[in-house]
């Protein structure tokens, strides 16, 4: 049957008949419940698999407080104090949520916590500070007028994610769940019974979706239960004294908290990652996967899948990282805010099949008053979709209350769409990919492949002004037919460089995404500027290869032909004009959004050519390097037209401009994907609105398509 399958339903006790409904008209081929909802006993016999959402770190609160040293616990670090005497009371949880967290006091916190006088950056002795229980601070011996911080262990006493679902659901009754750490010795085999018990009463389960594994992604909350440090990828969270213990044998050295609270810092994304914080990394990986290993041999042993959903206790897990495989996971399944996180996903090797859930979620939160449900489902498959056509996902699903997406007019025609077109991708494509560049691309940071498609993000696709001007570049990417690595400055240094034709550099100075010191390694620099000279093609966006060091912030200004003005070269008179004659923008019409753009940006050098620029500061500059070429982004958000600059830049900084119209569409807005093998061209539309757009194969016009909104129209090729 063409339009069933590769759909997953939410469901809950008060919609079985409109479930049963629902499935029939999507074609849905599996239902699951949700954080908050549960399974209903009649659907049991429904033909669809059923997916559990099963939770290894709570839901079992008798169990977290008969073994209180067993709850997981975070590192946390104070707000910075000023003393102006000769001794400082610093009260620990100033600023955090108690609900949620407790200062650890059942493990001595003269081991484990560390107070900085970060004036010096100097530990402050153990003998020159003191700690109150009951007055939960500690007493510091100061020097006057030096700034103070405490860092400390602290339990979590409130699930973050259940806080989260309570407070964004307006849960009222049910009690807040504590969150135990699966890793310690009593809770670990608490857990692995519990799974053995879930899976013999539970036989109509066919599919055990783990939320997570063990360690939460830092996410804490503040005194007035708003959010105050979210990491989604961080560590903060997966710290207790009998891991650290493991860690110290393992490692040869003593842990300390500013591995994690780095330079008062948390060890957050864009810092430049410490070798102690990759270490540290490495080591989690490793026990969590070795772990995980184990409860998804428990699960195939009762003849069930086991699926990890990408977020939430997913912090060692990594799907990137050098363990994933040999966990042995049936799935992954992850929420899909746009290109770039649907990418995250699709892209996993090592499982049987990946899962995306799409937005909205059937929440409170989009389903009300002044929300806009039906737009931002298009708004997300228009940019899914996109990166669906360059590595699908093998199936969708949505999460939620089922009852509020029923209740809101248009919806379910809504996605109705969505998923029969879905489906159409893969019975066109068949299973075959589609046609990308003649050559591959690399991304440069700190981090490389590790964080795949995980460039510049806070949290998980969420929108940050200081960022939105990067993740537009990965966003642009994820639908792009080019052939993309992710790499960091040691491959450099291992000489991958011959693999590729372009590097981009993207990100703030100074961030692991830019590069940080990295830029003043005399291998590094050397490296790339010999393969540019050679005919390499470099991209920077915003301040890429930024070092203040021998009088120069870009250490590669000579290749960019751009550098930053930073006060130091005020003296120097700069000449620059504009020349907007360029391959570039031969589709480019009216203005190019930059984001928040660059001050400061001057061209020198004698082969420099800049396309825009702002009071007088360089936007867009073009550059030859010897045999190679190089661009300048003062920032790049996501868009369609931005979409299709980058696809020029990459071209032209390649050398291979002549290749790009291999397939090819004049309308910006509007884009193609090629599937030689079955004969098939995917032409979108990537806007709300009807358009035209002109159809080029090997550089011939062959057709001009009048597209409906949103239309994805298939020609044969």
């Amino acid at each position: 049957m063409k339009n069933y399958g590769r759909l997953t339903l939410p469901t809950d006790l008060d919609v079985i008949d409109q479930t049963i409904a629902l499935k029939e008209k999507l074609g849905a081929d599996a239902i699951r419940d949700c954080d908050g909802t549960e399974m209903p006993k009649e659907l049991l016999d429904l033909d669809a698999k059923v997916y559990a959402t099963y939770y290894t770190t709570r839901k079992d609160n008798d169990w977290a407080l008969a073994n209180p040293e067993e709850i997981q616990q975070e590192y946390l670090i104070t707000d910075r104090y000023t003393a102006k005497t000769s001794s400082l009371t610093i009260t620990l949880m100033k600023g955090f949520h108690t609900e949620q967290l407790k200062p650890n006091f059942i493990d001595d916190p003269h081991i484990w916590w560390e107070v900085i006088d970060r004036t010096t950056g100097e530990i402050v002795p153990t003998t020159c500070w003191t700690y109150s229980e009951d007055n939960g601070s500690v007493t510091i011996q100061t020097i006057p007028y030096h700034i103070y911080t405490v860092s400390f262990l602290a339990f979590l006493i409130w699930d973050p994610v259940h806080m989260y679902n309570f407070i964004t659901n307006d849960w009222k009754d049910a009690p807040h769940q504590l969150t135990f750490d699966v890793r310690q010795p009593k809770t670990q085999v608490f857990v692995k019974e519990k799974l053995k018990k879930f899976c013999e009463d539970n036989p109509h389960v066919d599919v055990i979706r783990f939320t997570t594994f063990f360690h939460q992604f830092t996410l804490t909350f503040d005194d007035q239960k708003r959010e105050k440090f979210v990491e989604w990828f961080g560590y903060s969270a997966s710290v207790s004294p009998y891991i650290l213990k493991q860690f110290e044998k393992w490692a040869g050295y003593k842990f300390r908290p500013e591995f994690i609270v780095d330079q008062g810092y948390h060890n957050s994304l864009f810092r430049v990652p410490s070798r102690e914080f990759k270490d540290f990394i490495n080591f989690q990986q490793q026990e969590v996967c070795k772990l995980a290993k184990e409860l998804v041999d428990i699960v195939h042993s009762y003849g069930k899948e086991a699926m990890m959903f990408l977020g939430d206790h997913w912090i060692g897990t990594e799907p990137y990282g050098p363990y994933f495989e040999t966990i042995g996971l049936d799935a992954v399944v992850g929420s899909v805010g746009d290109g770039v996180t649907m990418r995250m996903i699709s892209d996993i090797k090592g499982v049987k099949y990946t899962e995306g859930r799409l937005l909205p979620y059937f929440f409170p939160d989009v389903f009300c008053e002044g929300g806009d449900p039906i737009g931002e489902a298009h708004t997300n498959w228009l940019k899914a979709r996109r990166a669906i056509l360059r590595s699908p996902l093998d199936r969708i699903g949505y999460g939620g209350y089922l009852k509020l997406a029923l209740e809101w007019p248009g919806f379910i025609d809504t996605i109705t769409h969505v998923v029969n077109e879905f489906r159409d991708i893969h019975d066109t494509i068949q299973g075959t990919s589609a046609y990308v560049s003649p050559f591959k691309v690399a991304i440069l940071n700190c981090w490389g492949s590790s964080r795949r498609w995980m460039n510049n993000q806070v949290h998980h696709a969420i929108w940050y002004r200081e960022i939105y001007s990067y993740v537009g570049i990965i966003e642009c990417l994820s639908g792009m037919p080019i052939d993309i690595d992710f790499i960091n400055f040691d491959d450099i240094k291992d000489g991958v460089l011959d693999q590729y034709k372009v590097v981009i550099n993207a990100g703030s100075a100074y961030t692991s995404w830019s590069g940080a010191i990295n830029w003043i390694d005399e291998v590094v620099v050397t490296k790339l500027r010999q393969w540019v000279d050679q005919g390499g093609g470099f991209i920077g966006v915003g301040e890429p290869t930024a070092y203040q060091y021998q009088g120069q912030f870009f250490q590669l200004s000579d290749v960019l032909g751009v550098d930053k003005e930073i006060g130091f070269t005020l003296s120097h008179d700069k000449y620059n004009e504009v020349n907007s004659h360029h391959f570039l923008l031969e589709d480019i019409d009216g203005h190019i959004d930059f984001g928040e753009g660059m001050n400061g940006i001057y061209a020198h050098g004698e082969n420099y050519q800049i396309l825009n620029q702002h009071h007088g500061y360089a936007q867009l500059v073009t550059n030859t390097y010897g045999k190679g070429r190089s661009i300048y982004f003062a920032g790049l958000p996501y868009s369609p037209q931005n979409c299709r600059l980058l696809l020029r830049a990459i071209y032209w900084a390649a050398g291979k401009e002549d290749e790009m119209k291999k397939y090819y569409v004049s309308n910006v807005n509007t884009e193609v994907a090629s599937f030689e093998s079955v004969g098939k061209i995917a032409v979108i539309n990537n806007t709300t609105e009807a358009l035209c757009t002109d159809l080029y194969v090997s550089g011939n016009k062959v057709e001009t398509l009048n597209l409906s909104p949103m239309e994805l129209r298939w020609i044969t090729i």
